[in-house]
């Protein structure tokens, strides 16, 4: 399978986070390249990509190997290793990559504290020099900071071929939903003329349903707030009366149903937040519904 691409691995040790994301103009780049298990590691492979890289590399640093170890172990048990590019970063944050002498120019990588970056068949060289600095500089989330990589890249040629599909994915000890898993983030973006701002925004719609909310972003819900959500309850046919300032429970009740249709449960709740909204919920609601 050839796969021309160009893709991030990172670890955050602020988050206990690891993640892949990727670009490529192929379908569905992220059914292929990007793997990742919490306390063990992530992996991206590409360029004629052996897909048993992710599994195998992932096994191998999850039972302690280094990303060192583990790609020359995946190495030497490849017969196609000149055609492959395969990167990793391990539990405690190494990194290796390997860029096979027979992927198609302009191929290449370069690591850096904490992560890697990596391409086959680029505009250039630039393409990975802008991903590692996009990254190096970005804020937020380790999401946010792998898609400002591929934004960064993008910008600078990304895939000299065009444009097609996206995909980032984060793992964390009990991070996915419902805590029972480690699938913090999984966007993927499979075809279409802009991937990489529509997985940016996948990210940003990640954030307001499952980021918790932080404390400084509480809103007391005074009259005139009251009067806005009253508002918004009526006009969306929640409920039926005046708009008079009074948050009572009558009120409560029929918000809890207005954010749960809209997703929002995990930012609001009537037992945590009674007199008071999230800040990203309430411009949300002003966002959507005026």
């Amino acid at each position: 399978m050839s796969m021309h691409t160009f893709s991030i691995v990172a670890h955050c040790a602020d988050e206990a986070a690891w993640g892949v994301a990727v670009a490529s103009k192929f379908p569905a780049v992220g059914a292929v390249v990007p793997w990742a298990r919490a306390d063990a590691g992530a992996v991206a492979t590409q360029s004629y990509a052996k897909l048993g890289f992710g599994p195998d590399g992932l096994a191998l640093m999850g039972e302690g190997l280094s990303a060192a170890a583990a790609l020359s172990r995946l190495l030497e048990a490849d017969e196609g290793g000149e055609t492959r590019q395969v990167a990793l970063v391990d539990a405690r944050g190494g990194v290796a990559a390997h860029t096979g002498g027979a992927c198609h120019a302009w191929a290449g990588h370069q690591t850096g504290d904490g992560f890697s970056v990596q391409g086959n068949l680029l505009a250039g060289e630039a393409v990975i020099e802008a991903m590692a600095a996009g990254f190096q500089r970005a804020e937020g989330e380790l999401a946010d900071r792998l898609a400002a990589a591929l934004r960064a890249g993008e910008s600078a040629g990304g895939d000299k071929r065009g444009k097609q599909s996206a995909a980032v994915l984060v793992v964390r000890q009990n991070g996915g939903y419902g805590g029972d898993n480690d699938r913090y983030l999984d966007l993927r973006v499979d075809d279409a003329a802009e991937p990489v701002a529509d997985l940016i925004a996948l990210v940003k719609l990640h954030h307001l349903y499952f980021q918790p909310p932080r404390v400084e972003d509480a809103i007391r819900i005074d009259d005139d707030i009251a009067r806005e959500l009253q508002a918004i309850m009526i006009q969306q046919g929640y409920m039926t009366g005046e708009v008079n300032g009074v948050w009572d429970e009558v009120c409560l009740q029929v918000f809890r149903m207005l954010i749960g249709n809209e997703n929002l449960e995990m930012r609001w709740t009537p037992e945590q937040n009674r007199h008071s909204i999230d800040r990203v919920v309430l411009e949300y609601l002003r966002q959507r519904f005026g």
